[in-house]
């Protein structure tokens, strides 16, 4: 189905206007459970739709926001006056509407838009400037690294050749055969979204609890990567370790991308800084940050104990597949396959920090190895039920860290952080969240008096650090997640839809 007109003011410009909008171009809907429909003839018909439509712009059209009953006052900390009063009876729907903020796309499309445009800020800043960033950061040596996870056994492939032609997955001699007697070859061609992308040649050859075993320490692995690479770059310099500061310092922001295999890349951008943080002058090229780069990730090893007595001991470290492409050497571009624009790079990472485990599964054709994957996940937590060895807390449970696998089954093992940075790259997400509140109170306070607001310089203004001067006392309780009708959900999603659709409009004719 379809229904419901967008607004009939299109915007205008002299690339033309977004055919998004006008009496013409309805919402999308089609894709709507059973039931919406009803949900939004409700609202139509009992005059509550534009109070739903002002609370859906206000959470962004959020897919599950958080309802919220109560009250709050602000109070001068100086003179104790009061300032405003709010109560959750007095917004349209008689309950507080907050964004979910979830970063996953499969849980909230528009809130994951949000959080994608702040790590794309965060890492942009980080590249090139901006937003309390020096701009002279853009001259120092950069770096655009892929660290991979090493083979468990020989898998499926969607293989192309560099025109795009679909190529054999693993052409080998029909005749050989593996110690279970299964071809080591595949000679078909896969897509992306075929079931066997990923899947092991042979599963009973596949290291099955090894894979899953490193994705639980991936973590640990990047941890100590980053510290290797300290050190590294300390004897290049010719300094110990703790006087590193003094002449330089080691910066990167890195996200998760899961492969078809079901186990994780981290792809990071390292930067090197001088002495003086972010834009000081580098002590040395991209050239040597990269060779040091590969001796660091090629040396880092973890040990990982036994799940139980059954198990056994292992070393884990880095796949041999290690991508390091230079985005800047210095004042130059240092990359033989060509130059990595910085926007680009930013909305590669950005993306990736939306993604979860789901963004690997095909929607109604479940992949078996993946599910292998969750089964052994849960397997090894069980088997961790056993201490082994393991210390034992006060209330005497086993301190056993392979519990914990059972909690991240879902994730196919990786209990990481899909999005992270070091402290010095640039600002925090968290601060460009309370620079766009800042941002909403300012236009709330222009609209309330008539007076313009000045945005001459917007971002010193919106990213200040200075002290609030009121106070919030306020009371809340949980009312519940989620709009309360599936109405209302389609609608959320469909606005939502169609903003992408507008973003999207907007970037091609940027591009024109």
């Amino acid at each position: 189905m379809r229904a419901l007109d967008t607004c009939s003011g299109a915007p205008s410009s002299a690339s033309g206007t977004f055919p998004g909008f006008g009496e013409g171009a309805p919402l999308d809907l089609s894709s709507a459970p059973a039931g919406a429909l009803a949900g939004i003839t409700e609202r139509l018909r009992d005059g509550s739709f534009g109070a739903w439509s002002d609370t859906a712009a206000a959470v962004g059209f959020c897919a599950r926001p958080v309802r919220l009953v109560g009250s709050s006052t602000t109070v001068d900390k100086a003179t104790g006056e009061i300032v405003s009063t709010f109560s959750s009876d007095r917004t349209p729907l008689g309950v507080l509407y907050r964004a979910c903020g979830n970063r996953r796309a499969e849980v909230c499309p528009s809130c994951s838009r949000v959080y994608a445009r702040d790590t794309f800020a965060m890492i942009r800043a980080g590249m090139l400037g901006g937003k309390t960033v020096p701009e002279t950061v853009a001259d120092n040596p950069l770096l655009f690294v892929t660290f991979t996870a090493p083979s468990f056994g020989h898998v499926h492939a969607a293989k192309k050749d560099r025109s795009g032609k679909p190529q054999r997955c693993r052409p080998r001699d029909s005749a050989q055969v593996c110690a279970h007697g299964r071809p080591v070859g595949c000679w078909h061609t896969h897509t992306d979204d075929d079931p066997a992308t990923g899947s092991p040649i042979c599963g009973d050859c596949y290291d099955w609890h090894t894979a899953v075993v490193w994705q639980f320490h991936a973590t640990e692995l990047w941890r100590r990567t980053t510290i290797a690479l300290r050190r590294a770059v300390a004897t290049a310099l010719g300094v110990p370790d703790s006087r590193l500061h003094h002449l330089a310092s080691v910066q990167y922001a890195k996200v998760a991308e899961y492969q078809a295999r079901g186990l994780v890349h981290f792809h990071a951008l390292i930067r090197l800084d001088g002495p003086d943080g972010p834009g000081s002058p580098a002590p040395f090229t991209g050239d040597l940050l990269a060779r040091l780069v590969e001796q660091a990730a090629h040396s880092v090893e973890v040990p990982a104990r036994p799940v139980d007595a059954e198990d056994v001991p292992r070393v884990l470290a880095w796949g041999q597949q290690l991508d390091v492409r230079t985005v800047r050497d210095g004042h130059r571009t240092d990359d033989p396959d060509g130059p990595l624009a910085p926007e680009q790079v930013a909305g590669y990472l950005a993306k990736y920090a939306t993604k979860d485990a789901n963004s690997i599964r095909t929607p109604g054709s479940p992949r078996p190895h993946l599910l292998r994957l969750q089964a052994t996940s849960r397997e090894l937590a069980s088997r961790a039920a056993d201490h082994y060895g393991y210390a034992l807390d006060a209330s005497g449970k086993s301190v056993n860290p392979y519990l914990r696998l059972g909690k991240w089954a879902h994730m196919l093992g990786f209990r990481g952080h899909f999005s992270s940075k070091s402290r010095g790259y640039s600002l925090t997400l968290g601060r460009l969240r309370r620079a766009r509140q800042r941002f909403q109170a300012l236009t709330a306070e222009a609209h309330r008096t008539g007076q313009p607001l000045d945005v001459r310089d917007l971002d010193a203004l919106l990213l200040a650090e200075d002290e609030e001067t009121t106070l919030v006392v306020g009371s809340w309780a949980y009312h519940g997640t989620g709009w309360t009708s599936p109405g209302d959900e389609a609608l959320a999603l469909a606005a939502a839809a169609r903003a992408r659709e507008y973003d999207q409009w907007r970037a091609q004719r940027k591009t024109v």
